[in-house]
């Protein structure tokens, strides 16, 4: 007794097991987290080192290119690439996809510890690469009040409340005003007195100490006590009091010379290096970042809810937040439309199902199947440790056709057999074991396509397994309810209505019309074979005039901004900019609103830079809207950059998957050279501009350069009077940054207190040479006496690449033209360059991840048709039937040429994983056929006749497959929810593929498998008769037996 007989007869056991897998099913459901995309863990880290008030150049020679000599010999590196700006050194290390950072860690570690840095650099930081370092929600919030103080003690207690949301990293505010106690100097003053700025800082913390004391043992009481030595500073007032030095004067009196008389102490406000506003109105940022591994589209929830119930309270009502970007709600609302997919997906199938049968209960024993099915790949998603996101949901959306397939090829064959005049019992037995072996051998071979995958590394396996594992397990478990609750249902419920006999549907005008067509292409195999390849080689041509990208563009409904001013600009030259932008921005009805920040942290928050700004504009919601945000960018881009042209200012999507940004093309040039390497830049910066049909600008990492302003110390008199060139730099660092003395407690809050020089020392070149610098003889000598100055152009940002000198080349192309087409023509250029030996350049960006792309791709599209070929063998324990059923490959081919001609879509890497898929799915149709003629050859018929019957009685099942897959996918083709354009590819190769590879598939297949057929191959040999006429032995038997009906004698031909 097979599984389908023994659920038929025991109806019962079969719905207590089905009951105990949807329990288990939905529990595990409500356990799964929810992403967006599965999880990217990109192998890559960074070592950061700070080393304050050293020069690019400098931070080059002592920091940048020793750790990177000591970082090279680590253990599966695969690339290293180095940027260096003023302060800042950044070493980022990419490893091989098959590691993890916490493989090399410790490797990197020990390296770090036994590096030698410059005295004045702080240790190497390492920081691992992770997609939770960037933040998943972000908020502009304002206040009704004016006290700077209370808001900023009311958003640090809201701040420390939130981020005890489970989930939540940490949280990072900006805009608000940094207090501290100044105390400004007065030169003339310090010089009468003989005091320094050190010396003013010194006594200052030693009046503000905390240092432990000893321990007290007394035996006698048998206890013992700490001690500590304690000084505070309790107001600004004892500050002022501070006693510096005593002088006596000319009568011998002492004078105490106290902080107020050589300085001004006050308190100061300093605003933060950062503006921020929302909508052009003052605010304060706040960003959210998540734990590894948090629930986005849960944890922001929360957090948003415990915002709104903290903003409830009397104390903190005063405030008021935006949302500017929510990674949880755009998760929400992409899993979302998938889910719409999915049910109006299943919806659409089961009405086809019943256009076809005309009955309502077979669409409705289907309805059932197909959550089952669903609810059970999701406890097999749980147990392999997936999540629910956009490509686990995409497979289940884009297998929902598939996912019914089998379960209609059973229950139409259980109808057939009832239209034969069955009993409903011994319907669903013969009509369920008929079909058994290929419905089996199609979920087989299907699954077969996806068992490549565990040989596909980096992005593509991390993107993609999820999804063709999600298939795999959706198509077992349709298999599952196909051979036991479908049949088990059907011997229940299942009608047939009357008028609907087999007997008639196989004289019905259709099935004339089919046998007429059959009997045509076979009487012309030849014409008919020729006529496809054409075809194919049509589709072929189609294709490779549609380009290649990536991935497709996601519409996320936001957009940034990014403004770039020369370097040395002030912060408000850079607001200004910001502001004609927002006037712009604010302009179009499909913006919500827009938050800009200027001032930018554009080294991973080491230091900032006051000519960078940023605006992050979200657009109406996406039901909302009458555009998307790529046509929102086009209206706005042109008059956004022609705003100001004296800035580099860049119009981009926020791409989510951090994919790159759209329309442009990367490569880095490298020479140990840097003059020649700047030679080699510009040439080919002009040459690229030249093609000004193809390329719109080229950005170099090298543009923008720094006026410094250089400090040459004349070392015989700076020794003449009393100093070395540290001490100098010293003390100028000093002088121009101030130094940080203690702190002090007021009104609850710890203040800096900031020992600084006035501001005016630092307004002109003449007032930085009147500096005067103290030597250790208490002399004050002015800096223009010891050192003269220089007014140089230096690099912003050094970048380096393999250990030798780099220049990263932004090219942005044509909107209008794809990837490939684009990299094609800078490739020529880049080609036809004469490049010294010394000099190499290295394509990257999205052409990068698409080349890598391509071979894992070829590889899949490769083992899949073998795998395919292997399984269909084994099934039908032949050879020549599975190449029969491989034809369908190129008929699909067709089909995804026109779909993606129609619907103006390039061929990317989700469309290519979805011919990948195809390969699985069309031959299903193919393996019902030939399963069909090899079951009525085994009953005696000839080929012939066998290929006529197969096609009249798998007719009907092969085209309810098609179209219910078809209707299934339609939803996710259209791409009409948000964030559904990613997967929308795929589901319009599958449906292009499907629909050509069905339509001939009833045609070519059989002629096809005639040519393999060794009785088809004998019957069509030729023969001459005696009268010298060439004859098949087809024709030659139907003569004969002619001529013996009419008793007369027949000329056997000689072969």
């Amino acid at each position: 007794m097979n599984i389908t007989q023994f659920s038929i007869r025991r109806p019962i056991f079969t719905i207590v097991v089905m009951a105990m897998l949807v329990i288990l099913s939905v529990v595990s459901l409500t356990r799964l987290p929810v992403q967006l995309m599965p999880d990217i863990d990109p192998p890559i880290a960074v070592v950061a080192t700070s080393y304050p008030g050293a020069s690019p150049d400098e931070i080059v020679q002592t920091v940048t290119e020793p750790l990177e000599e000591d970082l090279s010999s680590v253990t599966g590196l695969n690339n290293l690439q180095s940027q260096t700006q003023e302060g800042t050194s950044l070493i980022i290390l990419e490893f091989n996809f098959d590691m993890t950072i916490s493989d090399i860690e410790l490797e990197v570690r020990d390296v770090l510890e036994t590096a030698e840095l410059p005295e004045g650099a702080n240790d190497p930081a390492f920081i691992e690469f992770d997609i939770t370092m960037f933040p998943s929600l972000q908020m502009a919030m304002n206040s009704e009040l004016s006290d700077n103080l209370q808001i900023e003690n009311d958003l640090t207690e809201i701040t420390r409340q939130l981020e005890r949301t489970e989930g939540v990293a940490s949280l990072t505010i900006s805009g608000l005003e940094t207090r501290e106690v100044l105390v400004e100097l007065d030169t003339a003053e310090l010089q009468n007195y003989g005091l320094s700025q050190q010396d003013i800082s010194d006594i200052i913390s030693s009046k503000n100490l905390s240092v432990p004391a000893g321990t007290i043992v007394d035996e006698e009481e048998g206890y013992t006590i700490t001690t500590r030595t304690t000084a505070n500073i309790e107001s600004i007032e004892e500050l002022r009091e501070i006693v510096l030095l005593e002088m006596p004067d000319e009568e011998g009196e002492v004078t105490s010379v106290t902080l107020d008389d050589v300085a001004e102490v006050t308190f100061n406000s300093e605003e933060d290096e950062i503006i921020t506003q929302l909508n052009q109105v003052d605010a304060l940022q706040l960003d959210m970042m998540l734990e590894d591994g948090a629930n986005a589209a849960l944890v922001n929830s929360e957090f948003r809810s415990e915002l709104d119930e903290l903003l409830e309270d009397e104390r903190y009502d005063h405030f008021d937040y935006a949302v500017v970007y929510d990674e949880g709600q755009y998760i929400t609302d992409s899993i979302d439309s998938v889910y719409v997919a999915l049910i109006s997906g299943a919806g659409l199938a089961m009405l086809v199902l019943f256009i076809f049968l005309r009955t309502v209960r077979a669409p409705l024993i289907i309805g059932f199947a197909i959550p089952f099915s669903i609810l059970t790949t999701f406890a097999l998603f749980y147990f392999v440790d997936f999540s629910i996101n956009m490509m686990t949901l995409g497979g289940l959306a884009l297998g929902i056709g598939m996912l019914i397939d089998n379960s209609v090829i059973v229950i139409e064959n259980i109808y057939r057999h009832m239209s034969m005049g069955k009993p409903r019992m011994q319907a669903a037995k013969d009509g369920t074991k008929e079909i058994t072996s290929a419905v089996i051998a199609a979920t087989l071979t299907t699954a077969s396509v996806f068992l490549p995958v565990v040989f596909v590394t980096g992005i593509i396996s991390q993107l993609f397994v999820p999804l063709a594992l999600a298939i795999v397990f959706s198509l077992f478990s349709s298999l599952f309810v196909a051979l036991t609750i479908v049949p088990m249902l059907a011997s229940r419920f299942l009608k047939v209505p009357k008028g609907m006999s087999e007997a008639a549907r196989k004289e019905s005008t259709q099935m004339s019309a089919l046998r007429k067509m059959t009997r045509f292409t076979l009487r012309h195999r030849f014409l008919v074979l020729v006529f496809a390849v054409l075809v194919f080689v049509a589709g072929i041509w189609g294709v490779s005039n549609q380009g290649m990208e990536f991935m497709p563009e996601s519409d996320e409904g936001v957009f940034i901004v990014t403004v770039e001013k020369e370097q040395g600009v002030l912060l408000n030259e850079t607001f200004e900019t910001v502001q004609g932008i927002e006037e712009i921005i604010k302009e179009n009805e499909n913006v919500d609103s827009y938050l800009s920040t200027i001032g930018g942290n554009p080294m991973m928050g080491f230091g900032t830079e006051a000519n960078v700004g940023q605006i992050m504009v979200t657009l109406v919601p996406f039901d909302d809207r009458d555009a998307s945000t790529f046509d929102v960018i086009d209206a706005l881009e042109e008059d956004i950059i022609e705003s100001d042209t004296s800035a580099d200012i860049a119009v981009s999507p926020m791409m989510e998957a951090g994919l790159g940004e759209p329309n442009t093309l990367a490569f880095t040039l490298t020479d140990d050279n840097r003059e020649r390497l700047d030679e080699t830049e510009a040439e080919l910066i002009d040459l690229i501009l030249e093609e000004d049909e193809t390329f719109n600008a080229v950005e170099s990492s090298a543009d923008g350069e720094n006026s410094e302003l250089q400090i040459i110390i004349d070392e015989e008199d700076a020794m003449e009077e009393g100093f070395v060139p540290a001490q100098v730099a010293m003390q100028l660092f000093n002088a121009s940054n101030g130094i940080a003395a203690t702190t002090m407690e007021h009104d609850g809050e710890f203040l800096t207190i900031n020992v600084k020089y006035p501001e005016s020392i630092l307004d002109s070149e003449e007032n930085f040479g009147n500096i005067l610098i103290p030597n250790n003889e208490g002399e004050y000598i002015a800096l223009a006496n010891i050192a003269s100055f220089e007014e140089v152009e230096t690099e912003p940002m050094i970048l380096r690449d393999s250990l030798s000198e780099a220049r990263s080349i932004t090219v942005w192309y044509d909107s209008d033209m794809v990837l490939n087409d684009a990299y094609t023509e800078l490739n020529n250029i880049l080609e036809d360059y004469e490049f010294h030996d010394d000099t190499t350049y290295n394509v990257g960006g999205n052409v990068e991840l698409l080349l890598d792309a391509l071979p894992q791709i070829a590889l899949l599209l490769i083992l899949g048709v073998i795998f395919t070929y292997l399984v269909m063998a084994a099934q039908f324990e032949s050879l020549r039937a599975p190449i029969a059923i491989l034809m369908t490959i190129p008929l699909a081919f067709i089909g995804v040429a026109l779909s993606l001609i129609i619907t103006q879509n390039a061929l990317s890497v989700i469309a290519m994983v979805g011919a990948v898929l195809l390969i699985g799915i069309i031959v299903n149709n193919a393996i019902l056929l030939v399963d069909f003629i090899l079951q009525q050859k085994a009953k005696g018929m000839d080929t012939y006749e066998a290929i006529e019957v197969s096609v009249q009685n798998r007719f009907r099942p092969i085209l309810i497959t098609a179209i219910t897959t078809i209707m299934g996918m339609l939803p996710i083709a259209l791409g009409l929810g948000e964030g559904q354009e990613m997967v929308a590819p795929m589901g319009i190769v599958v449906i292009g593929g499907l629909a050509t590879s069905t339509l001939l598939t009833l045609f070519i297949i059989p002629i096809v498998y005639s040519y393999l057929d060794k009785e088809t191959r004998d019957i069509n040999k030729k023969y001459m008769t005696t009268d010298g006429q060439l004859i098949s032995k087809r024709e030659f038997l139907r003569l004969k037996k002619e001529q013996e009906n009419n008793g007369s004698e027949y000329g056997y031909p000689n072969e």
